[in-house]
């Protein structure tokens, strides 16, 4: 059965700020040149590289001081550009068009198209097609992005881009103002497993979803 998306927490477009087309053109050409960029998204503020890119990756990981047992998860531009590159399987697949975009991350097979930096060698990985305008128009400029809070490990999370650690602002070729986002964290779920790892938005309906489909 579809998640019922009526009671969303707000997101999207609402309230955000606009982002000229120039600006995420100009930043997106930065990933593209192995930079890391921060983004705005419908729950909080990201560090995006190209996921693609071992060195990138692990640039991400230095820049946030996280420890590289902590898995990146990858942003993708729609759900059909995460599925042409991921093996996920016909559940997975059928999970993410039920759910994306939207603040909630998929764990699926990484494959062989994503680095194993990303998640410190393991086999799976979490995709994301943030329920924002300026986040997916990133992710389809610059390619698959990584997905994750542009904040120092330990920290808390940036809704705004005047929060941003000076270190991590310094260390990003392009920052993407797109006004306070509504802050949160993404439900993360391996639909594989039927498990939902942390959940937040869309939770009820997503444990209604795995248990009435096959």
């Amino acid at each position: 059965m579809p998640v019922d998306r009526s009671d969303d927490e707000p997101g999207g477009e609402t309230g955000v700020g606009r982002i000229d087309d120039n600006e995420v053109a100009r930043a997106a050409a930065a990933i593209r040149d192995g930079e890391s960029v921060v983004y705005p998204t419908e729950t909080v503020y990201g560090l995006g590289a190209d996921a693609t890119d071992p060195a990138a990756v692990e640039r991400v990981f230095e820049l946030k001081r996280r420890p590289r047992d902590k898995p990146l998860s990858v942003a993708f531009g729609s759900v059909d550009a995460a599925l042409s590159l991921v093996p996920a399987s016909d559940r997975a697949a059928r999970f993410a068009r039920a759910v994306l975009p939207g603040p909630v991350t998929v764990v699926v097979d990484r494959g062989d198209a994503l680095p194993g930096e990303l998640t410190g060698g393991e086999p799976r990985v979490g995709i994301r097609v943030p329920d924002h305008e300026t986040a997916r128009a990133l992710a389809d400029a610059a390619g698959p992005i990584t997905a994750t809070s542009a904040n120092r490990s330990g920290a808390g999370s940036v809704r705004r881009v005047s929060d941003l650690d000076p270190q991590v602002r310094d260390g990003c070729a392009a920052v993407l103002d797109g006004d306070e986002t509504p802050g949160g964290e993404s439900t993360v779920v391996d639909p594989d497993r039927g498990v939902i790892h942390r959940a937040g938005p869309l939770a009820d309906e997503i444990r209604e979803w795995l248990a009435s489909e096959p």
